[in-house]
């Protein structure tokens, strides 16, 4: 078996393309053949000194790039295209899957006609909505609500609900259309991997086909090497980027409300900002994953107030292993989870009163019940997530079922 890892970017500058490069590593680690192929000129040395071949297109990031060269790269980029298309036809064998991780920060919808001769052995992974949603996150942003829109509908076409403008909602609509061309609803791939299987209901929604959607779990490790003693502390934490649709805001008025110590742990536009109207709240920066550690060994919990329908929580899950109970927010789609195995509590955090009261609820806990529930937390048995381990195998199971139905053999 051969894999040739898609992704916009070949050094991690989010979740998606840190995935992507660990799932490269472990696969080569493995013994398998892998290429990773990417739109940017950069040179990533861990991936040569891991034996993994890389082919840069050498294009700058939409946020990078040159106005006029980000409106038409974005939409469809011919240049990624050929690329990509005579990298397929020059090296492709019956046995090679194609796994497209990001693609709408630089390669554009264009990967996908490139890769229309082999459909049957790519996979793509939804790490987010930009498969169905226009703006990537079924949220209507200045609202500040989740929308349950049909995508490119006609309601959808007159809403703003873009972080920018309309006029940028009007450009990623355009390329939405053209991924609606490059990679039409009914085409035939091995499947669309989603990070949890609460993403199924918007993309079904935009129009896929859910038999083709495969659910594989991020992996995730606890943040510390002990669990933490929460029974033996006070005080709540925030952890991710400061900006308001990650509701910040909702956390520092809830923590204020129910006179709890709270440290926000991350960077974002309105750090500073909040810093200053804040001055009881502790602002850390971004920290380091021991650094990290650190700071929550001393907290009773963590808080997700995602004010959008986060398609995993990757800090969630870190804390929750870690022996941290999670309050997190009813759009969230871990929250649930983490309620019905009592490993923390979902609530409406926009609901300053509510969230509040959730706040005060983990405080004044029993420490007997608090520490039963840090423990159940630690074992990992809720299956939030996955092992590293487990998140390969999967992956590899997905390959063999693709590889084993002849009609997918075709080049």
């Amino acid at each position: 078996m051969r894999l040739v890892i898609i992704n916009d970017a070949s050094l991690a500058r989010g979740g998606a393309t840190g995935l992507a490069l660990l799932q490269a590593r472990l696969m080569r680690a493995r013994g398998m053949d892998v290429t990773f192929f990417t739109a940017d000129a950069l040179n990533n040395p861990d991936l040569a000194q891991a034996g993994i071949a890389v082919h840069n297109v050498g294009l700058q990031p939409l946020m990078k790039a040159r106005r006029l060269a980000a409106f038409t790269q974005g939409i469809y980029s011919r240049q990624v295209a050929d690329h990509l298309a005579r990298f397929v036809s020059d090296t492709d064998t019956p046995d090679t899957i194609y796994h497209v991780h990001s693609w709408s920060k630089a390669l554009s919808p264009s990967v996908f006609y490139a890769l229309r001769q082999v459909s049957a052995r790519v996979f793509v992974h939804a790490h987010d909505y930009f498969l169905g949603c226009p703006n990537g996150g079924f949220m209507n942003y200045p609202a500040m609500a989740p929308c349950t829109l049909t995508p490119l509908g006609a309601a959808c076409l007159s809403t703003q609900c873009d972080k920018r403008s309309y006029a940028q909602k009007t450009w990623r609509v355009a390329r939405q259309a053209v991924l609606s061309r490059t990679l039409p609803k009914t085409q035939a791939l091995a499947g669309i991997i989603l990070i949890h299987p609460g993403m199924a209901g918007g993309l079904t929604r935009a129009g896929y086909d859910p038999s083709r959607f495969a659910v594989v779990r991020n992996p995730a490790a606890a943040l510390t090497t002990r669990r933490v003693p929460v029974e033996d502390n006070e005080g709540i934490a925030f952890i991710g980027r400061v900006e308001a649709e990650k509701g910040v805001e909702d956390a520092i008025a809830a923590a204020q409300q129910a006179n709890i110590a709270l440290t926000v742990i991350g960077d974002g536009p309105l750090r500073e900002t909040l810093a200053k109207q804040h001055p009881q709240v502790r602002f850390t920066g971004w920290l380091a994953p021991s650094e990290i550690a650190a700071e929550i060994s001393t907290c009773r919990g963590v808080v997700m107030p995602s004010r959008y329908p986060e398609p995993f929580g990757l800090v969630a899950t870190e804390a929750s292993l870690s022996g941290m109970p999670v309050i997190a927010a009813d759009t969230a789609l871990l929250g649930a989870e983490i309620a019905a195995a009592g490993l923390g509590y979902m609530c409406n955090t926009r609901d300053i009163d509510v969230f509040a009261d959730a706040l005060r609820r983990l405080a004044h806990m029993d420490r007997v019940a608090l520490r039963a529930m840090s423990l159940k937390a630690a074992s990992g048995v809720a299956g939030l997530c996955l092992s590293q381990d487990q998140w390969i195998n999967a992956q590899v199971t997905l390959y063999d079922q693709a590889l084993s139905e002849p009609a997918r053999h075709s080049a």
